[in-house]
């Protein structure tokens, strides 16, 4: 039976219709306007930039900070915080450092971090140059005291000058952000030292938050004066961008590691020694080259003492010459002593708690013994065979002149090479010579003259065949002749 729609119901269903559609725009605009709305709040949350300072300030940490600093102010972030765990570094590389963070177009929070972190030496100044100093419970910042290259005291009127140009610099850095200066000056002259709860109480630092989250919550809001305008920290609710190290950056950190740089010392003069030892293997000699320029370049950035430098120096030079002189092994064992004393003194860095592991020493110097031990035994074989040879009588011998002789030169002679003597004029190199005499295994040779070649004995003519028909006339009974 055939139903059909009245006409109500033929005009209610595109209302219906009209209805459902206003309400999905409705709908779509409100999403539109919350996704719109969340868009903007997430572009006005605050961008907090975090770094990591960690281990010796070099020449590769200053670069990072100085880069993270300059992107931070491209993404006009609310903040700057440099987690630092620095045993201290170079007084050049922290300059540098400081001098970045002083004119810094975003506020710079230094947090001493994690629990057991230390800021010392320069790490003392780097964070007295941030705006604002936090130290997590069970940190440690102070002993300042300037040093030389090698961990000790500078002396005389140069030491003076440079303690006083130091004391100058962090009273300064102190007063600039309203610390204890007092106390950073004798941090710098007397090599204190104190704990995260002392530092806040004397107002070495300016709080002591236990984690990250706490501290961006302490600093939002406040103010980071600076002497021509001032600035203010902007942490509330703020989007942390973890700021790492550049591949590059972390490969050149890696390099400039003292047991890196000791261990490329070490392939480098290997490698040099085997390319010497045997010209034409070229490999040894790359390998060496390559690893002598890392190593120059990563022991520029570490404190050397020239007494180790020396000292590993002649350690392989009295190896080379155990190799090449029937010593023995005598000079080995000197050279063994040598260079484990040079690798033990090669960096002096007790300010900054950094150097070569001992135990990498110990194996290095095994694998260094075991090595020579190898080859001076190769060598004493063949000075053994040589001098079984040099007592052959080669008087008579024929051999080729290896390099002109003038009159000195080289021969080679019952398979070997000879020093040997022109007792008869210069000999071309090449040319055939006769020993006259031998002293030793020094040859006293003269030009030999080539033997003619031997001549063929003529041959008897053999008999001749009769000839016999059958095509055999006119054939040659010359049995050299051809057929053609």
């Amino acid at each position: 039976m055939a139903t059909s729609l009245s006409g109500r119901e033929r005009l209610n269903v595109p209302r219906f219709t009209r209805r459902l559609t206003l309400v999905g725009f409705a709908l779509g605009g409100a999403l539109v306007l919350l996704v719109s709305s969340l868009r903007d709040a997430t572009a006005d949350a605050p961008r907090v930039h975090v770094i990591t300072l960690e281990g010796e300030i070099n020449a590769v940490t200053s670069g990072y900070v100085s880069a993270a600093v300059m992107r931070a102010g491209s993404d006009r972030a609310g903040a700057l915080v440099i987690m630092t765990n620095t045993p201290g570094g170079q007084s050049a590389a922290m300059d540098d450092i400081v001098t970045t963070l002083l004119n810094a177009p975003v506020p710079v929070a230094v947090y001493v971090a994690p629990t057991g972190a230390r800021a010392a030496s320069a790490g003392l100044f780097v964070a007295q140059a941030a705006d604002v100093v936090a130290m997590a419970p069970g940190t440690n910042i102070g002993s300042a005291h300037p040093v030389t290259g090698s961990g000790g005291d500078i002396g005389g009127d140069l030491g003076r000058k440079v303690l006083n140009d130091a004391v100058a610099r962090i009273r300064n850095l102190a007063t600039l952000h309203g610390r204890n200066a007092e106390w950073c000056e004798q941090a710098v002259r007397d090599s204190v030292n104190i704990g995260a709860d002392q530092a806040a109480r004397t107002q070495v630092a300016d709080v002591k938050p236990a984690t990250l989250s706490d501290l961006l919550a302490w600093l939002d809001g406040r103010p980071a004066p600076r002497p021509s305008h001032d600035l203010t920290f902007h942490t509330g609710g703020a989007t942390i961008v973890d700021d790492q190290m550049s591949a590059f950056q972390r490969a050149l950190q890696v390099l400039i590691d003292p047991n890196v740089a000791y261990l490329l010392m070490l392939v480098a003069a290997f490698g040099l020694i085997a390319e010497v030892s045997s010209p034409g293997a070229i490999l040894p000699g790359v390998v060496g080259g390559i690893s002598a320029i890392l190593a120059l370049v990563a022991l520029t950035t570490l404190p050397v003492n020239l007494g180790g430098i020396l000292l590993i120096g002649f350690a392989f030079l009295l190896f080379l010459a155990d190799v090449k002189a029937p010593t023995h092994g005598v000079l080995t064992v000197g050279g063994l002593a040598s260079l484990l004393l040079g690798s033990a003194f090669l960096l002096n860095t007790s300010a900054v708690d950094l150097g070569i592991d001992w135990r990498l020493i110990v194996a290095a110097t095994a694998a260094v013994g075991l090595g020579v031990v190898l080859v001076l035994r190769k060598a004493i074989t063949v000075r053994s065979t040589q001098t079984s040879s040099s007592s052959l009588n080669l008087v008579g011998a024929i051999g080729e002149a290896r390099g002109p002789l003038s009159p000195g030169g080289e021969v080679f002679v019952a398979g070997a090479t000879w020093p040997a003597v022109s007792v008869s004029g210069p000999i071309a190199s090449g040319h055939t010579v006769r020993v006259i005499a031998q002293t030793g295994g020094a040859l006293q040779v003269e030009p030999a003259r080539r033997s003619p070649p031997e001549t063929a004995l003529p041959q008897p003519p053999l008999p001749a065949e009769p000839v016999s028909g059958g095509g055999s006339e006119g054939r040659s009974t010359d049995p050299t002749a051809r057929d053609l």
